[in-house]
């Protein structure tokens, strides 16, 4: 099938549409009922009534946002009324709560007249927390806005006004960076003077650009001060006529510096391209078929000719998706009175910083792994780059603090965390882990240090001031890479081929001489990273160490257990995962050493990973898994984790409840666990899952992983003399920074 189709398909399967309404308390009980609605309900009314703020408090006006639209003005659709702009407005739902988590209800109003628009959603100021216009014909649109900013006390935003001002200005700051150019002296053309245009220039002039550069044509020509007398311009168009001779769009782009695309596609041709000023900016936005097409501008000219489109298929998508959702959560965070000029820029601003940083891995995976790297094929991010919540609405939430519309005062450091957790429990925890990481950092080894991603995330780790990297491997390929993506810090290096490694290689010797190692074999293994790396550690020259992204486990497994060795108080390592769901987290062991368990081996996995779990701050539970409960089943693999629990019970350094064995249901389900075996030493669903072997952990939590739902992060290794992780072959930088952090906490507890 064809788009079209597909589309149709996709909103007509069952049920219709793309939206719904879902509870966020408990419905279960008839107590749960009489708390919802009658009779518990009007304890909140009552609030309410005698102060009508708290309204943020005991409803959902505080994250509820309404998209009226009167349908008048639909993108590549025209007028095509209130019904039918209904799939759009939905879509805007759609896009508000998948990417900063706000409930959206879509008005579509049957009414052409402005005083009934406004009149009609100012009725509705109680229900919501913010207005976001869509689709309304210019000049009404103006107007709306401007009554509704003014009688209104909630943020009133026109999206179609606003939000490509703001992602285009965003471009712009960073095009004009690229091409050594000055905001202020940009001779910038639009071609089109509709509410979009005519609210992007103005913009642009609170970016810097001088309003004097500025020329806009609309269908008739340039528009100019002589025609703004004779002809009957509106008002909004009268504001950017200027002092110059009439012509048409070719004539303004003559010389020109900019060329702003909102009007119809396929009205710029190479001549007028080419007849620009040097290294020319075109952001041709018109969609679906821009103003001129991607390859056409860039083989134009032989110089440098930076653009942006309104389409994903090309570089520089200018998408207002990667505006008002953000916008919006900062607004409706600090409740502020109005989205104005000044939050308006803070967006721009660090939707424009955050294009000059590392792109993540899995916004390039999402994007066909094309490369992602501040230039003039990437001067804004892209839509899925999930960073844009965490970098731009902070922003918006201190530009509102600062310009004094907001009505509550937030911390923005731990605003910053609340904001990563709406993105996934897992980022919540890791948050706990980095912070303690960065409140004293430690150095970290990263063994394969010539890898593109270890350099990568080594960058991270000194910008974040999580770790101290130590890098190992080729010194000129790791500046190379450090140099291709423009990564602004100074690593320390340790090349295993030029370094004095004589000292390693003497310890290596003395540690592993009665091993089979003879002193030239000692010589030739601290060449290769992972040996080093260990011996760095051993040694006391490295506090930590990350290994594996190159290798397969076992191979990065050996030279550190070889070399560092086990704990003390451990005879064995262990691998554990950490799967986050929305509103729980739990720790799996053993998910990658052990194959086969005794009972001693399971018993110290128990006690290591209950000190994991505590590290990011959980308060361990845990139960030793199997296919029976508490004796039902009595056979040889039944016995092993009954008998760990008994030792571990006996073991007064245990301070946390573990009981077992038991059925995975039982350990995670409140009411088996609490109604069926009343008797459990768990008063809570456990958070600690050991399971039997090696087979059940690496089964069960990619399950878990992949049809539960769960964010993984791990393996962590637990059990080890000085904090060592293997990473996994193939994963993302932020997998490599969130371990590091894990190994930085490990070794501050050293």
């Amino acid at each position: 099938m064809g788009l079209d189709e597909d589309a149709l398909d996709y909103h007509s399967r069952d049920p219709p549409g793309k939206i719904e309404i879902a509870t966020t308390k408990p419905t279960n009980t008839q107590r749960d009922l009489s708390l919802a609605y009658s009779p518990g309900v009007a304890a909140p009314c009552e609030k309410i009534a005698e102060n009508p703020e708290r309204a943020f408090t005991y409803t959902a006006k505080g994250n509820m946002v309404a998209v009226v639209s009167d349908g008048s003005a639909v993108l590549g659709l025209g007028d095509i009324g209130p019904e039918a702009s209904k799939p759009v407005m939905e879509g805007k739902g759609v896009l508000f709560k998948r990417f900063a988590d706000i409930d959206v209800f879509d008005i579509e109003l049957d009414t052409d007249n402005a005083d009934a628009m406004v009149e009609t959603v100012r009725a509705m100021e109680p229900t919501f927390g913010g207005i976001n216009l869509e689709d309304i014909a210019a000049p009404e649109c103006f107007e709306v806005e401007r009554r509704l900013r003014e009688e209104m006390d909630i943020p009133v935003f026109h999206d179609d006004q606003h939000g490509t001002a703001i992602i285009s200005g965003a471009a712009l700051v960073n095009a004009a960076d690229i091409a050594g150019k000055d905001l202020a002296d940009l001779d910038i053309v639009f071609s089109g003077a509709g509410a979009s245009a005519i609210a992007t220039a103005r913009f642009y002039v609170s970016l810097g650009a001088s309003k004097e550069n500025i020329t806009m044509c609309d269908s008739s020509g340039i528009i100019t001060e002589d025609r703004a007398h004779h002809e009957d311009l509106n008002e909004f168009k009268r504001e950017f006529a200027r002092d110059v001779p009439e012509g048409d769009l070719a004539d303004a782009m003559a010389g020109a510096d900019v060329f702003v695309g909102l009007s119809i596609g396929g009205i710029v041709d190479e001549t007028m391209v080419q007849s620009m000023a040097s290294d020319p900016i075109i952001f041709a936005m018109a969609n679906p078929d821009p103003e001129i097409d991607y390859e056409t501008a860039k083989h134009a000219r032989d110089d440098t000719v930076i653009m942006a489109t309104g389409r994903s298929d090309y570089p520089n998508q200018v998408n207002n998706v990667l505006g008002f959702p953000f916008i919006f959560r900062g607004a409706l965070d600090v409740r502020a009175t109005e989205i104005n000029e000044e939050m308006k820029v803070a967006a721009a601003e660090a939707l424009a910083d955050l294009a000059r940083q590392d792109v993540p891995d899995a916004v390039v995976k999402a994007y066909g792994d094309q490369p992602l790297q501040f230039g003039p094929e990437y001067i804004i991010p892209k839509p899925l780059d999930p960073r844009v919540l965490f970098e731009v609405t902070p922003a918006v939430a201190k530009a509102a603090m600062d310009s004094g519309a907001a009505r509550k005062e937030l911390d923005l450091d731990d605003y910053v965390e609340r904001l990563e957790a709406r993105l996934g429990k897992s980022r919540e925890m890791m948050r706990v882990v980095l912070n303690k990481a960065k409140s004293d950092p430690k150095r970290v080894v990263l063994a394969e240090g010539d890898d593109e991603k270890m350099i990568r995330a080594a960058y991270q780790l000194v910008e974040q001031g999580i770790a101290q990297p130590v890098l190992l491997g080729d010194a000129d390929e790791i500046e190379a890479t450090r140099r291709r993506f423009g990564l602004e810090f100074d690593p320390v290096v340790v090349d295993p081929e030029t370094a004095d490694v004589e000292a390693y290689a003497d310890r290596l010797y003395e540690l592993r001489q009665r091993k089979g190692v003879t002193r030239r074999e000692a010589e030739e293994l601290v060449r290769d990273g992972n040996y080093l790396g260990s011996v760095m550690v051993e040694m006391g020259d490295a506090d930590a160490m990350l290994t594996g992204l190159t290798h397969h486990y076992p191979s990065a497994l050996r030279p550190p257990l070889q070399v560092i060795g086990t704990a003390e108080d451990a005879d064995y390592a262990a691998g554990v995962y950490m799967l986050t769901f929305k509103n729980r987290v739990i720790f799996c062991a053993d998910a990658t050493v052990n194959q086969d368990p005794d009972a001693d081996v399971l018993a110290e996995v128990t006690r290591h990973t209950a000190e994991l779990a505590r590290s990011f701050n959980v308060e361990p539970r845990a139960a030793m898994l199997s296919y029976s409960n508490f004796g039902s089943v009595d056979t040889d693999g039944t016995r092993k984790p009954r008998e760990a629990v008994a030792k571990l019970q006996a073991d007064e350094r245990v301070d946390f409840p573990v009981d077992g064995e038991m059925q995975a249901d039982t350990a995670v389900v409140e009411d088996i666990l609490n109604s069926t075996y009343e008797f459990s030493e768990l008063d809570d669903p456990a958070n600690v899952l050991v399971f039997p072997n090696l087979e059940a952990g690496n089964i069960g939590y990619k399950l878990l992983q992949r049809l539960g739902g769960a964010e993984a992060i791990g393996p962590m290794l637990v059990g080890m003399d000085k904090p060592v992780h293997v990473i996994q072959r193939g994963d993302e930088v932020k997998d490599i920074v969130n371990l590091a952090g894990v190994a930085v906490v490990d070794a501050q507890q050293e």
